[in-house]
């Protein structure tokens, strides 16, 4: 359990479409973080995610979006914890997670931090791929402007501050850590959090071309809707859209206990 001094802590989930995984993600949680507030956003799925969560230890499920953005940022408002820690569904965290982020906020002049990440592979992988995975980590170790699978973490009224994350339908994280590299520094934990590796697996060198060229074309002014439509001709899927708010159907902060409204 965390001291008493410590302050509260809200991990804010977005998920879509993650019955499968979500005991698992929920148990882990509870384990790596003892105490620590769970507020997991669903992006209106299609697969039960919803219904299942009402199970679940969870103390807040909501329903927003679609768009990761405006998953996020319902989550953040609905929160109630002094750190905020914005967790991918997929991440697995290190032992340690929360002493390792608060050390990393208390030193001077950083607003905001995120772990390193770890890629693991899906499946049966090759050797190669297992190396190639790993290439993809060199960038969390060195980068400034984290991306949102390496676990983003930062005080409430920082968060508040700098508009939150915003409502367009891609680079919502590196949005947001540009805002916040422009009030301070950003720190890099040493641990890692565990990525899955699956997107890379399915298409190696797109999912390379993305990642990379993405962020530059967005930092040269490319708009994200212009970029949403390039992301859906890469992968052959639709975007996710920005245009709706948090859903009445759950949207309000509500313990996972209390009586749900169902879709229609």
């Amino acid at each position: 359990m965390p001291a008493p001094d410590a302050p509260t802590l809200s991990v804010i989930v977005p998920i879509l479409d993650e019955a499968a995984h979500l005991p698992r993600l929920v148990g882990h949680l509870r384990e790596r973080l003892p105490g620590a507030e769970l507020v997991v956003v669903d992006g209106h799925s299609s697969d039960g995610s919803w219904e299942l969560l009402e199970g679940l230890a969870v103390d807040q499920r909501l329903q927003a979006g679609p768009g990761r953005g405006l998953q996020l940022d319902a989550g953040a408002r609905a929160a109630r914890g002094e750190v905020l820690l914005f967790l991918h569904a997929d991440a697995r965290l290190p032992p340690g997670a929360r002493e390792e982020l608060l050390r990393v906020l208390s030193r001077p002049g950083v607003v905001a931090g995120a772990f390193r990440t770890w890629h693991r592979a899906e499946g049966e992988a090759s050797r190669l791929m297992e190396r190639l995975l790993h290439l993809a980590d060199l960038r969390s170790r060195y980068t400034t402007l984290p991306y949102g699978d390496q676990g983003l973490f930062l005080r409430r009224e920082v968060y508040e501050a700098v508009g939150g994350f915003p409502h367009q339908p891609l680079m919502e994280d590196l949005e947001l850590s540009l805002r916040l590299r422009r009030r301070g520094g950003i720190g890099r934990a040493r641990a890692r959090v565990e990525v899955s590796g699956r997107r890379f697996q399915e298409g190696p060198i797109r999912y390379t071309l993305m990642v990379n060229l993405f962020p530059l074309l967005y930092r040269a002014g490319v708009s994200p809707e212009r970029l949403a439509r390039l992301y859906r001709d890469v992968r052959g899927r639709p975007a996710p859209r920005s245009g709706r708010g948090p859903s009445r159907r759950g949207s309000s902060a509500r313990p996972c206990g209390g009586s749900p409204r169902r879709r229609p």
